[in-house]
């Protein structure tokens, strides 16, 4: 017998729950998301079923759970996958009218219960790429891509985008808003509804989530006094982008060029940058950014060094490629109702969560690997192999541990730096035209990031004539904090001072003014400087804290 027709024969043993509990898995994954933990979330949300019968309530979970690992794949499909594995095991095949029974029977409760329990910080504060100094660094932001079916009930709930010149849009769409831990894109919490209701109306539903451990990174839609004031308030530590448009005025000009401002008696600091990237082909691409922040001292956090760190904010994007197009591979949703909707996608950011879960503990297990070089693609194909062979459920099966063998034998190499335009595919979206845009189309990579801080505008001695100065409140503020604080003004006596001939306009923004905290009215047609900016604030004693021990 020849050595090439030699048979081998090898025998391999699974650990699965009893009777009619032996379809409820998820593979590897069951280990993230055990039994005894589905059990309680159906038992507060009082879905466990009334009498055990072929289909129960934590089999559901999980099949719904599977509905989300598998979405090209119908209902029959899944459930042979789930019991593929086995064997004499596998219960009696249900019909699809069962499968769909029992998922409104469970509800999106039990779901959300889920996800919530799971939702959180992954990695260990030391891990690379976790954490700035101290702080663990989150980013806010918002995925309107999401395409639900075109259906009456849906349609009541979701409403459809209209585009201006095209009508309305083909299906209705879903506003998913995250707050996704960068260093691993896991997610520390998650809502969604209608696109009707803009970004900082889910964002603010996250807030409680933060504390003062955490440092939030945002973009431009994130810059609002209020939400900046709302998020300051929850202990965290901010970074957002601001619109360029916007001019703070100057408070304290610090020694690396940025400056102190204030907004609703809160001190925040303003950096503006100039950042030119040189790429391979010796192009070179430069854009501004304005950064609001509250990180005061300027010796422990160098304009520069922030400057850089932003850039950790396009890593939520990541995070929404992943659930939008691998997870989900840009399918519509499957759900025809709202409740439907709801279950679906906490099941669907609960897989994600889990992924996460599972390829930082591979790379943490390897020390000094980055969790970006993960590669979710890999996990979520492991995964999906071992729900099949319904191996590692409990973690006592010779095959466990599959997930972490796949990533790490497939681990990315470091990151490259890229640049290109952000650019939106559909033809007929009202956003679909990029105007003034300067960088590529196709991504690029750089050899060569220039910083340039640039320093604030000191106070002058002589105040210049300003009649169309759009930075009048600058203006404004230096002729008044330089005269007595108690002193009061008249919008006559101020356009006279700082030869401003439209009188008219002056009084109108005096009024917004007051409405912002930068004056107060003292009297019928007097005003007087805002006590709040009476003392102008100093920066912080430049000492360095002993505590920030990990790189940006």
């Amino acid at each position: 017998m020849s050595e090439q027709s030699a048979m081998t024969s090898f025998v391999r043993t699974i650990t699965v729950a009893r009777g009619v509990f032996a379809p409820g898995h998820l593979g590897e994954l069951t280990q993230y998301l055990p039994f005894e933990l589905v059990d309680d979330v159906l038992a507060r949300s009082r879905a466990v079923q009334g009498r055990l019968r072929l289909l129960p309530s934590r089999v559901g979970v999980y099949f719904v759970l599977a509905l989300a690992v598998f979405p090209a794949v119908g209902y029959l499909g899944v459930w042979g996958k789930l019991v593929a594995g086995l064997g004499p095991l596998a219960p009696v095949r249900p019909c699809e009218k069962a499968l769909r029974d029992l998922r409104r029977r469970i509800g999106a409760a039990p779901l959300q219960m889920l996800f919530e329990t799971v939702a959180g910080p992954i990695a260990q504060p030391r891990t690379p790429g976790v954490c700035y100094r101290k702080w663990r660094t989150v980013a806010f932001d918002g995925c309107s891509s999401l395409r639900a079916p075109d259906q009456p009930r849906v349609r009541a709930w979701l409403g459809k985008i209209l585009n201006a010149g095209y009508g309305p849009e083909g299906y209705p769409h879903l506003r998913l808003m995250a707050l996704c831990e960068t260093g691993t894109r896991g997610l520390l919490g998650a809502v969604f509804g209608p696109t009707s209701k803009g970004e900082t109306h889910y964002a603010r539903r996250l807030l409680p989530l933060l504390n003062a451990t955490m440092l939030v990174l945002a973009d431009r839609a994130f810059a609002g006094n209020d939400f900046l004031i709302d998020t300051a308030d929850t202990g965290a530590q901010l970074l957002v982008r601001l619109n360029s448009r916007r001019r703070p005025t100057v408070f304290t000009a610090l020694p690396d060029g940025s400056f102190l401002t204030r907004f609703q008696d809160r001190t925040f600091r303003i950096i503006n940058v100039d950042i030119t990237a040189t790429c391979d082909d010796g192009t070179r691409i430069s854009d501004h950014y304005m950064l609001i922040t509250t990180l005061l001292d300027h010796s422990t956090d160098p304009a520069e060094r922030l400057a850089r760190l932003y850039h950790e904010r396009w890593e939520v994007e990541s995070a929404f490629l992943a659930l939008r197009h691998t997870l989900l591979t840009g399918r519509v949703l499957r759900s025809c109702d709202a409740c439907g909707l709801e279950q679906e996608l906490w099941a669907w950011l609960t897989v994600h969560q889990v992924l996460r879960r599972a390829m930082c503990d591979a790379a943490e297990s390897r020390p000094g690997t980055d969790p970006d070089r993960a590669s979710f693609t890999i996990a979520l194909q492991a995964a999906a192999d071992q729900i099949v062979d319904a191996c590692g459920i409990t973690g006592d099966d010779s095959d466990g541990g599959g997930i972490a063998r796949a990533v790490l034998a497939g681990l990315l190499p470091a990151r490259r730096p890229r640049i290109s335009a952000r650019k939106v595919k559909c033809p007929m979206s009202r956003y679909g035209t990029t105007q003034n845009e300067t960088r590529p189309l196709s991504s690029h990579s750089f050899n060569r990031l220039d910083i340039t801080v640039l320093a604030a505008t000191e106070q002058p001695t002589a105040l210049p004539p300003s009649p169309a100065n759009t930075d009048r409140r600058s203006h404004v503020f230096r002729l008044l904090a330089a005269a007595d604080p108690g002193q009061d003004w008249t919008p006559r006596q101020i356009a006279d001072a700082l030869k401003i001939d439209h009188i008219r306009s002056l009084s109108a923004q005096m009024g917004q003014w007051i409405t912002q905290k930068f004056l107060i009215r003292s009297g019928h047609g007097r005003y007087r400087l805002h006590p709040q900016w009476v003392k102008t604030p100093q920066p912080p004693a430049g000492s360095r804290d002993s505590t920030a021990t990990i790189p940006a």
